[in-house]
């Protein structure tokens, strides 16, 4: 390593290492900081440090998120919650159910739209299921990596390698000849993961979870008539185990029946009461077929889809105190209607219009966004708070937003379409049709995953335009001497590695030169080391910022740096030797 650029660059990417791990600082403020240096000291160009900004990848994952946000505002996400992931009765059998198809989508799909569509549907399932999004979420990125390793459409890196494979004048790849080692590396991750998370992974709340509000409110809702969940039972229709909601009778035509069976079938009509906290509400509204007992929403003006959900606390001033909700006529008065009440833990047996206020009741109200800044200092209410993402499914363009999705898909497999014109494409027509808004798409974006994504690219630039990169995997590769198998094994953990640090793509793209002058020097097939290549820069299981669905899932887990490295270090190790034992099995050394 020579030259006072490639020593820059050794110690600030050093000091963002020790920096992430050690320190509590944003991951984005880390990565700008070192990208800063290195623009100062003259390493990067303007140009170089912010190519990272311009990259169409980068730009593709903010669109993403858009597409996301219409998957949960039309109600589609929850559907997939319900139905692909069910009721697992265990930490396991829960990462099981979600591995195994996030790995098969994954082969055939981008990984990145896999994951960003999950991340919603995931953390909702785990909070029903009173479960540590932290035990599901690595999990998540960890499968949707190796399903990507499967085929050769599964990640751009396969395609990156099979495209210098043939600059080479080597043999193209099979769409599935990557399966030969994809599909043992993607059951290892699974078996690993199984084996290995309850000591590995943090049992950790994000910072929502760990402000959840104690107060148990009841919430009425009936059930649509000619919806989906008549003739169901409780236990088909996923209402018996809702974690932070219990079903606590149903009302049938007056008749109360107060110890519900997961047996008990819904009719048409059916008012059931649930007791649990305020997310509670904002849940049960997304299960298609069920909708608030008042039939007072559907009087207020505009949409549904327009309005969002507020937590109110009742003022000795308010002058319905006393008065019942329907008698005071609470949804003339505050043009608001009442979805649910808690009171000091206390249940209220009554009908939700038949209960009187009392002062300090807390209320959950369905209004227009408006209606926080009309009365937040009204002496009506002690306090007024919004409840975010709180609107209530467009579950009527499910079906739109679902088949747009299928479509970007197809057009990207055709070759119709690249993955950010089919994304643009995509979700402007969502935001045109009404399946998703301009404020939510605005919204949905998450700046710190973008910005520290294109920052790391800058810092990988800066790795391969000085040397300092080529100058580790060399050294790390003089250790092996003239074993190929160990040469392998070295060859494809210094892959990984460098993976962890700079983008998948660019480990690929620099250790391949590497890898052909080692295999000419050994005398060997190249095949091996290629596809050692192309495998172990996709593993990138050590660090959050290596592979971009690591990083999508850093927040909604609420990981620290560290965690990524005490189960994503012994996994590279363990995927090291099955592929350094395996590949040689299926593509030959001494051809």
């Amino acid at each position: 390593m020579d030259g006072i650029d490639a020593w820059i660059t050794a110690a600030v990417t050093l000091l963002v290492a020790a920096l992430l791990c050690f320190t509590s600082l944003a991951a984005d403020a880390i990565f700008v900081l070192g990208l800063i240096g290195l623009l100062m000291g003259g390493v990067l160009t303007v140009e170089d440090a912010l190519a990272g900004f311009a990259n169409p990848a980068v730009a593709t994952i903010g669109v993403l998120y858009v597409v996301a946000t219409a998957l949960q505002e039309t109600g589609a996400v929850y559907w997939v919650s319900a139905r692909l992931l069910g009721r697992p009765r265990s930490a396991a059998g829960a990462q099981l159910r979600l591995m195994a198809p996030v790995t098969l989508f994954s082969a055939f799909l981008n990984n990145t739209p896999v994951v960003a569509m999950l991340i919603p549907a995931v953390r909702d399932w785990a909070r029903r299921l009173g479960m540590a999004p932290s035990k599901l979420m690595i999990p998540l990125s960890y499968a949707a990596i190796a399903g990507g390793m499967c085929t050769l459409i599964g990640t751009s890196t396969n395609l990156v390698v099979n495209g210098m494979l043939i600059e080479h004048d080597r043999p193209a790849l099979g769409m599935l000849e990557p399966a030969w080692i994809g599909v043992p590396i993607a059951a290892t991750v699974i078996g690993f993961i199984l084996l290995t998370s309850r000591f590995l992974l943090p049992d950790r709340q994000t910072l929502t979870g760990q402000l959840d509000d104690p107060r148990e409110y009841s919430i009425e809702m009936t059930v649509s008539p000619n919806g989906p969940l008549v003739g169901q039972t409780i236990a088909q229709a996923g209402l018996r185990q809702l974690g932070s909601v219990y079903l606590v009778e149903i009302d049938r035509r007056g008749q109360i029946l107060p110890a519900v069976s997961p047996t008990d079938v819904l009719e048409s009509g059916d008012r059931l009461v649930f007791v649990g906290v305020v997310d509670s509400v904002v849940d049960l509204q997304r299960i298609h077929g069920l909708l608030p007992a008042t039939d007072q929403v559907f009087k207020l003006d505009g949409p549904r889809s327009q309005r969002l959900l507020f937590e109110a606390v009742v003022s000795n001033n308010n002058p319905l105190i006393g008065r019942s909700i329907r008698k005071g006529r609470f949804r003339n008065h505050y043009d608001a209607v009442v979805i649910a009440l808690a009171r000091n833990g206390e249940r209220i047996k009554q009908k939700l219009g038949d209960i009187v206020l009392h002062p300090g009741d807390t209320l959950v109200l369905e209004a227009r966004p408006s209606f926080a800044e009309r009365l937040r200092n009204s002496r009506d209410f002690y306090l007024v708070s919004r409840i975010e993402d709180s609107h209530p499914p467009r579950f009527d363009r499910a079906w739109i937003t679902v088949g747009l999705l299928a479509a970007m898909v197809a057009s990207v497999a055709l070759g119709w379409l690249d993955m950010l014109r089919a994304t643009l494409l995509t979700a402007g027509l969502l935001v045109v049709l009404r399946c998703t808004s301009v404020r939510a798409a605005r919204r949905s974006i998450d700046w710190m995953v973008l910005i520290t994504i294109a920052a790391a690219l800058g810092l990988g630039r800066a790795l391969e335009q000085t040397g300092v990169a080529h100058t580790m995997a060399e050294a790390l590769l003089g250790l092996a001497g003239n074993r190929p198998t160990l040469t392998l094994f070295i060859l494809y953990l210094t892959t990984a590695l460098i993976s962890a640090v700079v983008t998948n793509n660019a480990a690929a793209v620099l250790m391949f030169p590497v890898a052909w002058a080692t295999a000419d020097e050994l005398g060997t097939s190249f095949m091996p080391f290629a596809i050692a290549i192309m495998v172990a820069a996709s593993a990138s299981f050590a660090t959050p910022i290596g592979y971009q669905t690591n990083l999508m899932v850093y927040g909604p887990g609420g990981y620290h740096f560290r965690d990524y490295l005490r189960i994503g270090l012994p996994l590279t190790a363990v995927s090291a030797v099955i592929a350094a034992l395996w590949i040689p099995l299926v593509w030959q050394l001494y051809p």
